[in-house]
């Protein structure tokens, strides 16, 4: 029952730090708008895809995981 306790508890704490972050994004008026990202809009329809915003968060957190991942193997 511990190992349960510690994993939602580990679970909430990352869904706080993702909440925070994304509470931080909406202020940044440059997420989601970066030249690549697909964003179609027809007479009744519109299509939204940030495809280069996604590029630069997968390379940021590649290289903080990265750099996380060194300091606790030490």
């Amino acid at each position: 029952m511990k190992q349960l306790a510690m994993i939602v508890i580990f679970a909430g704490v990352i869904l706080v730090i993702t909440g925070a972050i994304m509470l931080a994004a909406s202020r940044w008026q440059w997420v989601g708008h970066l030249p690549g990202d697909i964003n179609l809009r027809g007479k009744n329809w519109s299509f939204h895809f940030p495809l280069a915003t996604c590029v630069v968060i997968s390379i940021i957190l590649t290289v903080l995981l990265n750099l996380i991942a060194r300091f606790l193997r030490k």
